[in-house]
């Protein structure tokens, strides 16, 4: 690891290139009573009111629509590949609808939040991200580090926050593709007339997506209707989403010792004949905001949500042709979701805002499963297990109720300073009840093995932030911002084939943050650079105990490192993006078994987590003629264990789009992973000691009228 100062070096060397100065000597009298000029894209997920970004004392970038459209982005790993200290694999363990997002260094499937239209997607459990879609997406809000106030206890590292366009507004489109490994698709937006005031919009849309894997790729069906009714003071609203998703899963390869098997072929599967992570999703919000004067309003949000998944699929145990080589499970699950929000915004006086609220989350899931062993051959197959022995009968019940009582306030005593302060109260309840039976042999053990468990937590937490506009001049601008979180949220539960009735001890986290943002160039260059430490403590862990996956507390860690990024719009349709950062990921003290040694882990890094990420990319989107994008993503060395002996190498990612525009139509062909890169990109928290590798390399020509 770098010493300190020569870590920091670089990132001050940046900023002291970035700040002119002239402007400093220019600046006005901090306590001067004009109203900056300094405006920049409005986000809503860090304060739940539309701001500036520039002014929020966080880092969050906002990715608009039309930009995502002209990349090509129909995904989240393509969407967020430009974001500073976000690396979105594609696939993982919940298919290859899915994702595994990283942020602060840190890949834990549920330490980061994602939000669609204002609505937790997923609920009191994991991110929903195989039943993500981004079709007609107004923008994508991306917040890094906790958001522990108006949020909760359910994020860590960041937020995600996923904004469709409002009932009725948009074009009128559609759009059909086809592509690499047999894919192809059709969507369409349709803004609806409008009835008796009443606005609504309509998208549907289906794919069916293939991949180099063999036996892998997955058929998803979508849509979504928004509508909305304005108020003689306010306006109602209701969405309803339903999706239906049936994958086809990839197998992860195996390692041995410090490296990927070379007796795995690349692109081989060994899940069962039959294999399928299949799941319907509906979601019914609806919500009323109202305005009580010139200076409150009042939001209320309410969100059912109920998801069914069939799952069958299967890992191999053993890189040999041996009999029962590889181990496998079927599960039926069912979870409902609850969410809740009514918060109160008002401004007391000219220089103070206050959001004041209240939110429920309630979660329920019941989960029955059956483990087997079968065999396959290392080529790769699909053997039928149907008639295969179950080896045991797992059930499992949990419930859990998020609450919460938040309180936050932004008070500019001045036009250049904000101060951003908010305190929560949470109250959380899980109960689980946890089976297990024996199904062949184990006759002297009559009935079913039971446990029980309940936790309840009753703790704050809060951050504090402030901002300085430091430097103004014209719509040029510099402003500097730090921040305090801090954070905590019940233990992960990863739904695979056991049933832990134990409830894991709760995660907490205490973090800092300093950066600056800066818009220059008469507003065409922004860029935002930031260092950050985070303190965390019973991270949960996967584990193989007996043969079977499960989580386990890790004792404490640290994340730290500094993030920049930078937007210039060289023309009016001509846009640059820059993206790099520097993540250090450590375990401060974690005892781990191995082979029946217990190892102290301290100072030895995460696994899968990279030193170095960086990206850049030119993006052209006029209204009429030729358009594109090309990127590069650069994915530095990171160990693939925990103690740190399999170190894997750096590669970069390769994608472009080139289009043509009409009047009322278009044509795009895109190109992703272009250099055909297959290294390992997240690791299996199902299978022990394997590996989802980066997709190969896939073309996608799209056709989209305007009517």
């Amino acid at each position: 690891m770098l010493p300190t100062f020569r870590r920091l070096a670089l990132p001050c060397a940046f900023a002291a290139l970035l700040i002119p100065a002239q402007g400093w000597c220019q600046t006005a009298d901090p306590d001067a009573t004009e109203t900056p000029q300094v405006t920049e894209t409005i986000q809503v997920t860090a304060t739940r009111v539309p701001e500036d970004v520039e002014a929020v004392p966080v880092s969050i970038t906002v990715l608009s629509g039309d930009e995502l459209r002209a990349r090509g982005a129909i995904d989240l790993p393509n969407a967020l590949s430009l974001v500073a200290g976000v690396s979105a694999a594609p696939g993982g363990d919940g298919g290859p609808a899915g994702s595994v997002p990283e942020m602060w260094g840190l890949r834990e499937f549920d330490a980061f939040l994602l939000v669609v239209d204002n609505v937790p997607w997923g609920g009191a459990f994991n991110p929903a991200l195989t039943t993500l879609d981004l079709t007609d997406v107004d923008r994508i809000e991306v917040l890094r580090g906790a958001a522990p106030v108006l949020y909760g206890a359910t994020s860590f590292v960041g937020v995600i926050h996923v904004i469709h366009r409002n009932a009725g507004e948009g074009e009128r489109a559609a759009r059909i593709w086809g592509g690499s490994h047999d894919s192809f698709g059709a969507s369409a937006s349709l803004p609806l007339p409008n009835a008796g005031g009443f606005q609504q919009s309509l998208i549907v849309d289906a794919e069916n997506r293939g991949f180099k894997d063999e036996q892998t790729g997955f058929e998803r069906g979508h849509l979504l209707w928004r509508g909305s009714l304005p108020t003689s003071n306010g306006s109602f609203h209701i969405d309803f989403d339903g999706t239906v998703a049936n994958q086809d899963p990839a197998s992860p390869h195996t390692r041995q010792g410090a490296v990927l098997s070379p007796l795995v072929p690349l692109d081989a599967n060994y899940n069962p004949r039959d294999a399928a992570v299949d799941e319907d999703r509906f979601h019914l919000s609806t919500g009323y905001d109202r305005s009580l004067g010139g200076n409150a309003a009042w939001s209320t949000t309410l969100a059912l949500t109920k998801s069914e998944r069939d799952t069958l699929r299967g890992f191999l145990s053993s890189v040999s042709n041996t009999a029962n080589n590889a181990r496998g499970y079927e599960q039926d699950l069912s979870t409902d979701d609850v969410y809740f929000d009514s918060h109160l915004a008002f401004h007391p006086s000219t220089t103070l805002q206050v959001i004041a609220g209240l939110d429920h989350l309630f979660g329920r899931a019941e989960a029955v499963s059956e483990d087997f062993t079968y065999t396959v051959p290392l080529r790769g197959g699909a053997p039928d297990v149907s008639s295969v022995p179950r080896l045991h009968r797992f059930e499992m019940e949990d419930e859990r109720s998020f609450s919460g009582l938040y309180l936050q306030t932004e008070w500019n005593p001045t036009p250049r300073w904000r101060v951003q302060a908010g305190a929560r109260l949470n109250h959380t309840v899980e109960d689980r009840e946890a089976g297990e039976e024996p199904l062949i042999g184990e006759e002297e053990e009559e009935g079913e093995e039971e446990g029980v468990d309940k936790k309840t937590v009753t703790r704050g937490s809060g951050s504090v932030g402030v901002s300085w506009l430091a430097w103004e001049q014209d719509e040029n601008g510099l402003w500097l911002y730090a921040d305090w979180r801090n954070a905590y949220k019940p233990a992960a539960l990863d739904f695979g084939p056991e049933a832990e009735a134990e409830i894991l001890d709760t995660e907490t986290a205490e973090s800092v943050e300093a950066g600056v943002k800066s818009r220059l160039l008469g507003g065409r260059l922004d860029w935002d650079l930031s260092v950050f430490r985070m303190d965390f403590e019973n991270l949960v862990v996967p584990q193989v105990i007996n043969g079977l996956p499960r989580l386990v507390n890790a004792g404490a860690e640290r994340f730290e490192g500094w993030e920049l990024e930078a937007s210039l719009r060289m023309m009016s349709d001509l846009v640059g993006r820059l993206a790099y950062s520097y993540h250090d990921a450590r375990f401060q003290d974690y005892v781990r078994d191995f082979d029946g040694v217990a190892t102290q882990l301290r100072d030895k890094r995460l696994e899968m987590s990279a030193h170095d990420l960086a990206g850049a990319e030119l993006i052209w989107f006029p209204a009429q003629g030729f358009n594109g994008s090309l990127r590069a993503d650069y994915i530095g060395n990171r160990f693939l264990n925990k103690r740190n002996t399999a170190l894997a190498d750096p590669f970069t990612v390769y994608s472009a789009a080139l289009g043509y525009r009409f009047p009322r139509w278009d044509l795009q062909l895109v190109g992703e992973n272009l250099s055909d890169e297959r290294d390992p990109v997240a690791e299996s928290e199902l299978g022990d000691g394997q590996y989802y590798r980066q997709t190969a390399r896939s073309f996608r020509l799209s056709w989209g009228v305007r009517f």
